[in-house]
């Protein structure tokens, strides 16, 4: 798997191109839902640009909006 570095830069890709943000809006350690006002229908479809774009195989739900940046960095770093 890529390294911690690898895995940011593409999850903060993911999150710009599918909710049209800027990087500096990214809060590492606050949870998705709270900082960045993602709804469910934004999370699934950042499950699945990740699933598409990185090659992973996530379970259905192992992503929540409750989750931090960091804890999905460390999800993905598991795979």
């Amino acid at each position: 798997m890529d390294t911690q570095t690898d895995i940011e830069t593409k999850l903060k890709s993911i999150f710009k191109k599918v909710l049209d943000i800027q990087e500096s809006e990214i809060i590492p350690g606050a949870k998705l839902d709270e900082s960045l006002g993602i709804d469910s229908t934004e999370m699934v479809e950042i499950f699945v640009v990740i699933k598409k774009e990185m090659g992973v195989s996530l379970k259905d739900n192992e992503l929540k909006k409750t989750h931090s940046f960091n804890e999905i960095v460390e999800i993905l770093k598991s795979k």
